[in-house]
């Protein structure tokens, strides 16, 4: 009887690394997590680490092998899902000479808003994918250039996280398609570095990793590290992808015309093509997930953040009574909100408080409650916090919808996902059927099973829908869907009618910081 195999997947976060051991049918045989900091000196700083961040790695890998107390020789290999757009500049021995800039941080904004108005950063979008917003590492890199000359022009090179992780266990800086066409430096159809891209950022492609597919593999682990993971130093690693296109994947969202809708601390909407497909209009990413795989949709920054926010906010007696009653305190909090009729009674959130990206790419949007009056309590506000997140996600499907049609079926993902009431309205404001798929640890999944691909154990990446069940089911309710048709146009109006107001608060606010 043969012994059975096993594979990891990787999930470097935004706040944790999370490393999760499955046995090849895809059943979760273990995982460990390991949380970061985020450093944020300043409303437009957001930066971590990196040698915390590989840190994680490691001890997330050394904790999964020592409780699983698995042989080394029977993991088929580790393969890895990472964060989009980080930066950290590196010297040549590839110490860090910076933190690494994560995708919240703003600081860029300027250099992003230059390039929007002189026309060239619409040129660049067409060509990479990514679009011109401070999340970019293009953009991260025209502001270093500027700000920290003599640290840009000493750089030995500029790298994304999971390309530091890699170099200190394989000493090879490599870069996955899949990152690299979130950097707004990648040209989408050459799957090679943009000239003009670069030239924009001030950079040459001998700054810059190698480009390699995501089912590259890398072997030869170092010995210190494979002693500390706990890991055979031949076991393969799959470079990966990221972890928004392989979210898709692990919860088999990867056939045309499926969509996945994800809210965790920010959210995204997600399908997957099989060539590049851009946005006339600049709305929406395309990133790659394989040369046939393609995952076009669009970020946003305000998603299950904005319910901590409401619940520390609007309900100051809500973690004590819930801890009387020994429930969770977000259950209470949806208890609340369920007594408020759909749509708040002409209460509308416009959920902008960290800026936003899709569909609006703009940094300095802010968040706002429209419509509101003497009738309404905390409660409604509490409702529409809740319906403003899911009516901005919507937004970023129609602008999706316009190149791939009505979706077939739709996959919803994130820790919002565990309430029933935001599932339920998910299901009213797009009016369509919403299935919540089993595994939560998309990214990890997506990771493992594009690593069976990689090595050639499975030959179509379509076995992920096997591997993913379906835990919940929503249909529509149709008198709350005509509320909420009734309502979206005003949510789009206001919100697109404040540009200048946005930019205007936004500065008084950097003013008051003084950035």
């Amino acid at each position: 009887m043969h012994a059975s195999m096993y594979m990891i997947g990787v999930d470097i976060g935004t706040t944790s690394t999370k490393s999760v051991l499955f046995e090849e049918s895809g059943k979760v045989a273990g995982q460990a997590t390991v949380e970061y900091p985020l450093y944020t000196p300043s409303p437009v700083v957001a930066e971590q680490d990196p040698d915390e961040i590989f840190r994680a790695v490691v001890q997330t890998l050394r904790s999964v092998m020592d409780r699983s107390g698995i042989d080394p020789g029977r993991v088929l290999f580790v393969s890895f899902s990472s964060a989009m757009h980080s930066l950290i500049a590196v010297d040549g021995e590839g110490r860090p000479l910076t933190r690494s800039i994560t995708w919240g941080d703003n600081r860029s904004a300027a250099w992003a808003e230059r390039l929007r108005e002189d026309g060239t950063g619409h040129a660049i979008y067409l060509r990479t994918g990514t679009p011109i917003h401070p999340m970019s590492p293009l953009t991260k890199l025209m502001w270093l250039r500027e700000s920290q000359s003599e640290l840009f022009r000493t750089a030995s090179r500029f790298i994304s996280i999971k390309e530091y992780v890699f170099a200190k266990l394989f000493g090879e800086y490599v870069v996955d398609h899949s990152i690299a066409s979130a950097t707004g430096l990648m040209n989408l159809e050459r799957l090679d570095w943009d000239e003009e891209a670069l030239a924009a950022a001030g950079v040459t492609a001998d700054r810059l990793s190698r480009l390699v597919p995501t089912t590259y593999t890398l072997a030869g682990l170092n010995e210190a590290y494979a002693r500390e993971t706990g890991l055979a130093a031949d076991t393969p690693f799959i470079v990966g992808a990221s972890d928004g296109v392989l979210s898709n994947l692990g919860v088999g969202a990867i056939e045309p015309g499926v969509v996945a809708a994800t809210i965790g601390t920010s959210g995204a909407i997600r399908t997957v093509t099989d060539r590049p497909a851009v946005d006339p209009k600049g709305r929406t990413f395309c990133y790659a997930l394989t040369e046939r795989h393609w995952v076009i949709g669009g970020p946003v920054n305000n998603g299950g953040v904005l319910l901590r926010w409401a619940r520390e906010e609007f309900g100051s007696s809500v973690s004590e009574t819930a801890k009387r009653l020994k429930i969770d305190p977000n259950d209470l909090l949806m208890d609340i909100a369920a007594k408020v009729p759909p749509g708040s009674e002409g209460l509308l959130f416009h959920p902008y408080m960290t800026g936003e990206r899709s569909p609006l790419w703009d940094a300095n949007a802010r968040g706002s409650f429209f419509g509101l009056t003497l009738h309404h309590g905390k409660e409604h506000m509490l409702r529409a916090v809740l319906e403003g997140v899911i009516f901005n996600l919507y937004t970023v499907l129609l602008a999706v919808e316009e190149r791939i049609g009505r979706p077939r079926r739709i996959h919803a993902t994130g820790g919002f996902a565990r309430s029933a009431l935001w599932r339920q309205m998910m299901a009213d404001i797009f009016d369509q059927e919403l299935v919540v798929p089993e595994s939560f640890e998309s990214s990890c999944l997506g990771a493992a099973v594009l690593g069976l691909y990689a090595t050639g154990r499975i030959g179509s990446l379509n076995v992920a829908a096997g591997m993913v069940g379906a835990t919940h089911r929503h249909a529509p309710d149709p008198a709350h869907a005509a509320v909420y048709h009734k309502l979206l146009p005003i949510f789009i109006n206001v919100s697109r009618s404040l540009k200048d107001e946005y930019r205007a608060i936004a500065a008084f606010q950097r003013e008051l910081a003084g950035d």
